[in-house]
């Protein structure tokens, strides 16, 4: 009897730890200040954007496709095309490297136990949306309202890209119906060269035209380890008045 007690104890144990995709990022009920907002050059850069969309108006059906056969969230190769010269490319290029990672809203997230063995980011303020997510690391899943978001291809990125480095796991839904296509990503993991997490939430309705009905993304940045984690408040030790004599 004693041994079926450890048994079933250590059970319980090994399916209340903290499912691999969250170790390294959270632990259980630990509260971590996180950061709402998006990395961005410097405002000069706007000059070259407005150039490129001038170009892109004056050739649509190029610049459609030009685009389509680029990686995602980096700059385009240069083409003459884009409407810049070699040397307004290059000094676009410079203003690039120069982004940031600017706040928009600070908000907590807390890793907690769910019902059914699963687990949930519990989130405040603007990112409470992905507080509708549930993980099962049976299943390596997510679900949301609309569905099970099952796992894709992971991300690995470099310097380039809009978000700079960053290594992460994602997960995808998507659905057609009557009134169009729905889409909703997760991705949590970490950046190649700072200590911080990252997470990735984008949830879209698209028209049977493929016109966007809903568009929905968030990007949150959080301190690693003891640095986003916010400790519990301790009372302040007791004083006791000095005996009369």
């Amino acid at each position: 009897m004693k041994l079926f007690s450890l048994l079933l104890l250590f059970a319980v144990s090994v399916s209340a730890q903290v499912p691999d995709i969250f170790k390294g990022l959270f632990e259980e009920e630990i509260p971590v200040k996180a950061s709402i907002g998006m990395v961005g050059p410097p405002p000069e850069i706007e000059k070259y954007i407005a150039k490129v969309e001038t170009a892109a108006r004056k050739n649509p059906e190029w610049f459609k496709e030009y685009s389509a056969a680029s990686a995602p969230g980096v700059p385009l190769p240069y083409h003459e095309n884009l409407g810049l010269t070699k040397e307004e490319y290059d000094e676009y290029g410079k203003l690039w490297a120069k982004r940031e990672f600017k706040s928009n809203e600070e908000v907590l997230l807390v890793l907690r136990k769910t019902l059914g063995n699963t687990w949930t980011l519990t989130a405040s303020g603007g990112a409470g949306v992905i507080s509708t997510l549930r993980y099962d690391s049976a299943t390596d899943s997510f679900t949301s309202p609309s569905g099970k978001l099952v796992r894709i291809e992971d991300i690995k990125t470099d310097d380039n890209h809009i978000l700079g480095a960053w290594t992460a796991k994602e997960w995808k839904f998507q659905e057609s119906g009557l009134l169009g296509l729905t889409k909703q990503n997760f991705a949590i993991g970490k950046f190649d060269k700072s200590e911080y997490g990252i997470i990735v939430y984008r949830s879209q309705e698209l028209s049977k035209e493929g016109q966007k009905i809903y568009d929905q993304s968030i990007v949150m940045r959080f301190a690693l380890g003891k640095a986003g984690q916010i400790k519990p408040q301790t009372a302040p030790p007791k004083t006791t008045a000095p005996k009369k004599k």
